[in-house]
């Protein structure tokens, strides 16, 4: 149990909700002191999970014991937490077992590595928890760089972003720090599930450091993944390109594939084909 991580989350989500945001069946404590801040006072989410107020402002200031299942429940409905948010508490809590051999590489599975050869002309590769990308196709290394040039180290999603950035690609206008916050979601995520795993750790520390938008989504407690990003991106050869990137969870491993698509029959759905 993260019981330092919990209260913080619990604390940010409280600070996040409206009293206006409840709804008309779970109204709120009476109140004669002035509303300070925007978000709920500590009773009245106490109030709204029926649980006392003093455990709920233990929780929040780290020292209660593990909360049952029942509380979790509770909590997240008070909090109106979405379903990644919900499974984030709940691993904060210790109530699902946190990923065995922390640190060790995980073989990458053969089928995987089949669906990226078959995705012919889509640029695609794999990444682990990390974001350490571990497999990738040849549209992959001629839209982006040539991975097998890079270091083990160097080959990690996040610090190539980051070489890269303002030179081969940025992100649309309106919507430049959906990749931080999507990177920070999946290594927040992460670091919940290897609890133990030091290299990950200082990856965190590293980005947070380096990239304002990641810290401020790390800060927050950012947990549901932004589904998509667009970026544009700009190619020695093919020129100016607006691409679309996705993630798709690898079930039953701990990879995902990330995939970069154009609208159909856009100027940069036809260059991704002469890859």
């Amino acid at each position: 149990m993260s019981s330092q991580g919990l209260a913080d989350f619990l604390r940010r989500r409280r600070e996040g909700l409206r009293p206006e945001d409840v709804p008309a069946e779970g109204a709120l404590p009476p109140s004669r002191r002035a509303r300070r801040t925007p978000g709920l006072r500590r009773e009245e989410v106490a109030a709204l999970a029926q649980v006392s107020v003093s455990y709920y402002e233990r929780l929040e200031r780290a020292r209660a014991p593990r909360p049952s299942p029942q509380v979790l429940s509770a909590l997240a409905k008070a909090l109106r937490l979405t379903e990644a948010e919900r499974d984030h508490l709940a691993r904060l809590a210790g109530q699902v077992l946190p990923a065995e051999n922390d640190g060790a590489p995980e073989c990458v599975p053969e089928d995987a590595r089949q669906l990226l050869g078959r995705l012919d002309g889509i640029p695609a590769y794999l990444v682990n928890d990390r974001q350490d990308i571990v497999a990738w196709n040849a549209a992959a290394a001629a839209l982006i760089t040539d991975f097998s040039r890079l270091t083990p180290d160097e080959r990690n999603l996040t610090r190539i972003s980051m070489r890269f950035r303002d030179t081969l690609c940025t992100g649309a206008p309106g919507s430049e720090s959906d990749f931080s916050r999507q990177v920070a979601a999946e290594l927040r995520a992460a670091g919940v599930r290897h609890p133990t795993d030091n290299v990950l750790a200082e990856l965190i520390n590293e980005f947070a450091t380096r990239d304002p938008d990641f810290a401020s989504s790390w800060r927050d407690h950012a947990v549901h993944p932004v589904p998509g990003v667009r970026k544009n991106l700009r190619h020695p050869t093919l020129g100016e390109l607006e691409i679309d990137r996705h993630i798709l969870g690898l079930p039953g491993s701990g990879f995902s594939l990330v995939m970069y698509t154009a609208e159909a029959g856009s100027p940069t759905s036809a260059a991704l084909k002469t890859l």
